[in-house]
Parts: C-alpha cells; sequence; structure tokens
C-alpha cells in the first residue's frame, strides 16, 4: 500500500467521499471519530459502510473512535463485511491497545501514537505488534490539551520543544518497528506553501508520507514525498556500484565516499519511488 497522502473525510459526508476519490491522494480516512458530531455518528457509520460497499480506484482507512469510547463496538461492526483497507485507530496507547483490537478484526492497524501522555511512554512496544500495522503516525492536537499546554506550536508555526520531541519520538518508534512512518497535518489548509516546506522537512527527517485535511493539500504533499529524477538517478548509482563490487566496503561514486548506510539510504529511496533497488 502507498501511502505518501493520506486524505481525510468526515465520515458524514458521501458527497465529499466521492469527491475525493478524484483527489490524486493515495489512501482515503473515512472518519468516525472527531469529524463527525455526536448526533450523527450513526448517519457516519451508514455512509462510511455503504462507500466501502462499492468499488473504488484506491485504498480506504476508517478512523474509528477510541478504544476507550462507547462508539467503538458499533463502529467496528459497521465494518463487517465490507471492503475497507485498514483501521485508523486513535489515542493508541502502544501494543496493549493494538492487541485489544486486533482480536477483533482482520484489519491493518494504523495507529495514531501520541495523543496522551501515557501513550509516549509505550512507543517503543509497536515493535511486538509490527506484523499488524500499516504504520505508525502522530498527532499535535490532543496531547497539548491532555498535559494543559496553551499551544502546540510557536508564533512563526515551529513546534513547540515538548511537541517537537514528541514529533521525533513517533519518527523513531516507527522506524524501529520497521513500519511506515506517517508525518501529520498541517492544519492551515489554505497556506499551501507553508504546506510545501513542512512536507518536505517531513521527508527530510525520514517519513515516508503525511495526512491531509484538504484536497487542495493532496499535490504538494505527493510531490515532497516522491523522489526526484536526480534522487532516483544517485540512488541507482550507488546500488550499481555495490553490485558491481559487492565486497567493498567503501566506495567512491561521483566524487563522493559511500559505505553500507548510503547503500541502504539508496535502496530505501528506491522503494519509495517504485524503483527496483
Amino acid at each position: 500500500m502507498r501511502l505518501r497522502s493520506l486524505l481525510f473525510v468526515p465520515g458524514d459526508r458521501p458527497d465529499r467521499m466521492e469527491k475525493a476519490l478524484a483527489s490524486g491522494a493515495d489512501a482515503l480516512i473515512l472518519d468516525l471519530e472527531d469529524s463527525v458530531a455526536l448526533g450523527r455518528k450513526a448517519a457516519a457509520r451508514a455512509a462510511v459502510r455503504s462507500f466501502l460497499s462499492s468499488n473504488r480506484p484506491l485504498s480506504v482507512l476508517v478512523r474509528v473512535n477510541p478504544l476507550s469510547s462507547p462508539f467503538i463496538d458499533a463502529d467496528l461492526e459497521a465494518l463487517q463485511g465490507v471492503r475497507a483497507d485498514g483501521i485508523m485507530l486513535p489515542k493508541a496507547e502502544g501494543a496493549a491497545s493494538i492487541g485489544a483490537i486486533a482480536h477483533r478484526t482482520d484489519l491493518p492497524i494504523l495507529p495514531i501514537a501520541t495523543e496522551t501522555p501515557a501513550a509516549l511512554f509505550q512507543l517503543g512496544s509497536y515493535g511486538e505488534v509490527a506484523d499488524r500495522l500499516i504504520g505508525l503516525t502522530w498527532g499535535a492536537e490532543d496531547l497539548p490539551a491532555a498535559i494543559g499546554a496553551t499551544a502546540a506550536r510557536e508564533p512563526d508555526g515551529r513546534y513547540t520543544a515538548p511537541l517537537e520531541t514528541v514529533r521525533s519520538l513517533a519518527l523513531f518508534a516507527a522506524h524501529a518497528a520497521h513500519v511506515a512512518a506517517i508525518e501529520t497535518v498541517y492544519p492551515a489548509f489554505r497556506d499551501l506553501e507553508g504546506l510545501s516546506a513542512y512536507a518536505a522537512r517531513g521527508a527530510r527527517d525520514g517519513f515516508s508520507g503525511m495526512m491531509a485535511i484538504h484536497p487542495d493539500q493532496v499535490a504538494p504533499i505527493n510531490a515532497a514525498f516522491t523522489p526526484s529524477e536526480a534522487e532516483v538517478t544517485a540512488a541507482l548509482a550507488i546500488v550499481a556500484a555495490f553490485t558491481a563490487q559487492p565486497d567493498a566496503g567503501v566506495l567512491a561514486v561521483d566524487g563522493k565516499m559511500v559505505d553500507a548506510p548510503h547503500l541502504a539510504q539508496a535502496r530505501r529511496l528506491l522503494g519509495r519511488a517504485g524503483e527496483d533497488a
């Protein structure tokens, strides 16, 4: 499953679901949680179930309500017998949360792994349940509220020090579990220039994709998480050099010394680009 861009769509808006199919996103996230009012939960489940009963050209995940909510049983029941590609689990708290839901569904899971203070101390446990994961993502909205922080970002848009730490821990947790690291949303959906810079930073730091809250965000996100032609050419050259000299520890490629970490990085980039490595 390619996951450069994952576009949220409110579960009670079937009109937006249909439009989102043409957004260019790699996957849709049909939301039964935050974007759906309490009185609309049943209608959202019915709309999501109807949408999932039809053929569609891209992957579709469903964000269910948290395990602690009174809605989780009905959410999971609504997904039985239809073709979803995965579940997004909010307020996940490590392997225990995955275990608690995994025996109730065969669908792979994308946890939002940083929405409670307790969740941060369980990030290292996701490797135990990696076979049930699509990837791992984080959030910058619920946690500040949970700890009484007045903001998640500085006036210039950068994360505050606690949230920057959380972002880094989520990134490392995903890589430790050997699953896709998915960057969180960029809330200022009209600021496409800022989004492009943010997404490029995510790709630079090691995230492999990003969530979107508006269709206009999809193209900049896809661009940021798609390796450029120059990057692919450079990576192919590194792989070719080591293929030609498999016993070498260090080689010179295009005037630069490269070794095993560079080879691993090149292969990872080619995998993201859909190239054979």
